[in-house]
This record gives C-alpha cells, sequence and structure tokens, in this order.
C-alpha cells in the first residue's frame, strides 16, 4: 500500500523537474504571480509524513506577519514555491529534504532527510523588491526614473501602511506614509502635470496619516495634516471631518463645528458627520455651562458678605 505522501504525488505537478518540489493547486488565485524580493502576507502549515498535527503553523494568527522573500523565507522551497503562486491561491507542496531542512533536519521536530509537506495560502502580496530598488538609488538617479516609477514605489508603500494600520500597527504605518510623502516631497518636479501627479499621490497620504495620529491620541499631528490635505483640495469632506475630530480632541469646538458644518454641506446625509457633529454640539454645550458655573461662583466669591 502507498504511503499518503506516495498518493499525493500521484496528483501534482514537478514545478522545477528534478522531482525536488512538487505542486497541487486547491483553490486557483488570480492576478499575476509573486515576482521576485516581493513582500508576502500568507497563512502556512508545515507537515511530516503520517503526522495530522503540523510541525508549524500560522492559521491561528489573526494577522499573519509580511515576510520578505529571500530575508524572512528561509525555506528554499517554500520561496521558489511562492514565485509560482497568484494572490488567493491555496496549494500544497512537497518538498523533497534538499529544498526543505536537508540532511540534519531541524531537531527535534524535523528528523534528518525528511520530506515534508507544505499546505500555503496566498493572502497578499506587495512588490516591495521595486520600492527597495528605488530607495537605493541616489537622490539624483530618483530624480531621472519616470514619475509613473515613483507613484508605483509611492503606491506600494501606502498599501504596506494601510496593511499596517488594519492590524492596529499604528505606528509601522506612520513610518511607510511618511517615507512615501518624503520620496514624494524629494522629487524636484519639471512641469506643471508631474505637480499635479505628485499633489494627486500626496492627499490620500495626509489623509492616512491624519487618521493615523489620531490613532496615536496626537490631534494637533492630525490637524497639520489634515490642513496639509485641505491645501491641496479644499473641499476634502475627509480632511474636514479628520479635522473636525482632532478640534474636538483638543477642545477647540467652534473650530470643530466650522469643519464638520462645511462637509456636511457636501454631504448633508453622512451619518459620521452628522453624529460627530451633535457630539460636537453637546460637548460644546457642556464646555460652556462649566464656564458660566464657574464664573458665577467667582464672581459670588468677589462680592463678599452683603452688609446689613
Amino acid at each position: 500500500m502507498k504511503s499518503p505522501f506516495e498518493q499525493l504525488r500521484q496528483q501534482m505537478n514537478d514545478i522545477l523537474g528534478d522531482g525536488g518540489i512538487l505542486k497541487e493547486v486547491v483553490h486557483p488565485g488570480e492576478g499575476p504571480p509573486v515576482p521576485q524580493n516581493a513582500s508576502v502576507l500568507i497563512h502556512y502549515s508545515g507537515f511530516l509524513e503520517y503526522s495530522d498535527h503540523p510541525f508549524e503553523t500560522t492559521v491561528n494568527f489573526k494577522y499573519p506577519q509580511m515576510m520578505k522573500l529571500g530575508r524572512d523565507v528561509t525555506l528554499v522551497g517554500l520561496e521558489l514555491g511562492l514565485l509560482t503562486m497568484q494572490k488567493g491561491e491555496f496549494s500544497r507542496f512537497l518538498f523533497q529534504p534538499q529544498y526543505a531542512y536537508g540532511d540534519m533536519g531541524c531537531p527535534p521536530f524535523i528528523p534528518s532527510s525528511a520530506v515534508v509537506l507544505y499546505e500555503v495560502q496566498i493572502l497578499d502580496f506587495l512588490d516591495s523588491g521595486q520600492v527597495d530598488d528605488f530607495v537605493a538609488l541616489s537622490p539624483e538617479e530618483q530624480n531621472t526614473v519616470p514619475l509613473s516609477t515613483l507613484l508605483e514605489v509611492v503606491n506600494t508603500l501606502r498599501s504596506f501602511g494601510n496593511r499596517c494600520f488594519n492590524q492596529s500597527r499604528y505606528d509601522n504605518a506612520k513610518d511607510r506614509y511618511k517615507q512615501a510623502m518624503m520620496l514624494l516631497g524629494s522629487r524636484e518636479t519639471q512641469s506643471d502635470a508631474e505637480k499635479e501627479g505628485i499633489k494627486k499621490a500626496l492627499l490620500p497620504l495626509y489623509l492616512n496619516l491624519s487618521l493615523t495620529e489620531l490613532r496615536l491620541d496626537s490631534p494637533r499631528k492630525a490637524l497639520k495634516y489634515g490642513n496639509k490635505a485641505l491645501e491641496i483640495d479644499s473641499g476634502n469632506t475627509k480632511a474636514l471631518f479628520r479635522c473636525g475630530q482632532a478640534y474636538l480632541d483638543l477642545h477647540e469646538y467652534e473650530s470643530a463645528q466650522d469643519c464638520l458644518i462645511t462637509a456636511q454641506a457636501k454631504r448633508p446625509f453622512d451619518s459620521d458627520i452628522n453624529n460627530l457633529l451633535r457630539k460636537v454640539a453637546m460637548c460644546y454645550k457642556d464646555s460652556l455651562d462649566k464656564q458660566k458655573d464657574m464664573y458665577s461662583k467667582m464672581f459670588r466669591g468677589l462680592r463678599g458678605p452683603v452688609k446689613m
């Protein structure tokens, strides 16, 4: 009777031609394959033959770590296998020892010369190799690169930032957004069209930075980036909303109302704007009532006792 791995081999494809890495696509993905030096977001589990439980797995992690090919993915077979995969794909791989843990294995979990099975799902990937190549250039060389390439790099960095933000890693998100912002700010523009392209790319970065600073309890910084966004698009409702949030956190209620009323005029049925406007109004009233009570007590103290 054939062993479990021998049965699997019959339905798998030899991706290198030497029998070292066999692959079975369980669920196909979409789009281009993972590029060289990309950063990948994956779930994976590794199994030994005759074992129902993985010797390593990420499926219990709510937020698996983004892994850089050539640095964080240390298993040769896994890296080569990932380069054959598309976003959303789920596949199984059988790795011969030379593409896995070698003749030595990895005691005490992996015996010597072990063939291992990996189940891998690609959640997302980013072409971080392009970012690495661009950042390695001198400022002069960066300015000779087409604007379209710079914008691709910026979009990748913003996607990294968004991924960190969604995992509540706000400091990491801010670092990515600021790196993208600095690359755009360092560009020596040659034409009005380039200037407009850079402004268009800066707007979502300012909005993302404003929201990130709010999550980091830094309303003044959030207000700074919100105002930078308004310098580009004075009627941007997201920027007005962010500024309203920042002013509320700073207890500057009149300024918060001004921003939110302007946003409400553009989007009168937006529940987030309307709810925040009501909150500002309540906080403003409460603040005025406290001031009135404080002044009342102050004046009673100044008048002193009434003479008969």
